[in-house]
């Protein structure tokens, strides 16, 4: 192995970083193989953790891995390695998504400053307070996206009805649904704090008492023990990410788009929340796009505002991901 390629402890250090990333349901679908004579990085989905109903395209699936893809570019830019990212490199294979390989560099790359956040972003499922997000934090958060070939639309007054008509909507088909509400009860795992995947009870956030944040219930119509009920926020802080094209390749560079928002928006001291429920249905996804947006396809609806620290989700071995070739 040359000393132009990461040695493997390098490489186990920034699989850990990546597979902090969000995923839906925090089914984490994402495995890694390193060819360390190659000093080639491949990134594959896990069809295991797949969900037919909720998601037959994978277009989430490819979202949660290009969010743990920016994450590793992350972790690669502090140690201080520029890595070279092909997506989709075999046509015949639709399970590899990526193959990063890996030169050393002497020019930080921006992006190495997001670093801190990786451990600290979480996904909130808390009420935010009525604090308003400061404009130039906004434009921050703009800028990150477009920095990924995606573009984060703000959704006015008129817009956020809509979208939480929207999420209602959704919400309601996925009632109507039992494969969908299937799918929901296998990544709820409960109080079982061993598992580490699912959304543990600790992590599912109050019910709903009054106010209009669109939080995706994970327990609808089921008593939880010790859950609260709270009032959320009325004016909700919402964003569209999206992109121009629909394709696999849009789809993991949204995922990294995403990722990107997310961990600016952790250092820039706000809490934050993802919420795809209207766009995992085709008759309501094309209605959540801004009609005045240069991009043309929704792919992820981000909530944004100031509330409490929340835990972590747990978060599959790096043994379990990773294979050292």
């Amino acid at each position: 192995m040359s000393a132009r390629t990461p040695d493997p402890a390098f490489m186990t250090s920034w699989v850990a970083d990546a597979i902090t990333a969000p995923s839906m349901h925090n089914a984490q679908p994402w495995l890694f193989r390193y060819d360390q004579a190659g000093g080639v990085l491949t990134l594959r989905m896990d069809p295991a953790r797949t969900m037919p109903h909720t998601d037959p395209s994978t277009r989430g699936v490819h979202i949660g891995c290009g969010a743990a893809l920016f994450n590793l570019r992350v972790a690669a830019a502090r140690a201080g390695w520029e890595p070279d990212v092909r997506l989709l490199p075999d046509p015949a294979g639709p399970e590899t998504l990526a193959v990063i390989t890996f030169a050393p560099s002497d020019v930080e790359d921006d992006i190495a400053g997001l670093h801190p956040a990786l451990s600290r972003r979480r996904t909130s499922r808390e009420p935010f307070t009525d604090e308003a997000v400061p404009e130039a934090v906004l434009d921050g958060l703009r800028g990150a996206a477009l920095a990924e070939g995606a573009r984060l639309d703000l959704a006015g007054e008129w817009q956020v009805e809509t979208l939480l008509d929207l999420v209602r909507d959704a919400e309601r088909a996925e009632e109507l649904t039992p494969g969908v509400r299937e799918e929901l009860t296998r990544w709820t795992t409960g109080p079982d704090a061993a598992r580490p995947e699912g959304i543990p009870t600790g992590s599912l956030g109050p019910r709903r008492f009054d106010g209009r944040a669109p939080v995706r219930d994970f327990s609808p119509g089921q008593r939880v023990e010790g859950r609260r009920s709270a009032v959320f926020e009325r004016s909700p802080c919402l964003a569209v990410l999206g992109t121009r094209e629909d394709g696999r390749q849009d789809w993991l560079r949204a995922g990294q788009a995403m990722e990107r928002v997310l961990l600016q928006a952790t250092l820039d001291g706000l809490a934050t929340s993802l919420n795809s429920q209207a766009l995992e249905w085709p008759q309501l996804r094309w209605a959540v796009r801004d009609p005045s947006s240069t991009a043309g396809y929704p792919q992820m609806l981000i909530r944004l505002g100031y509330g409490p620290e929340v835990p972590a989700t747990p978060r599959r071995p790096v043994s379990e991901v990773l294979v050292l070739a």
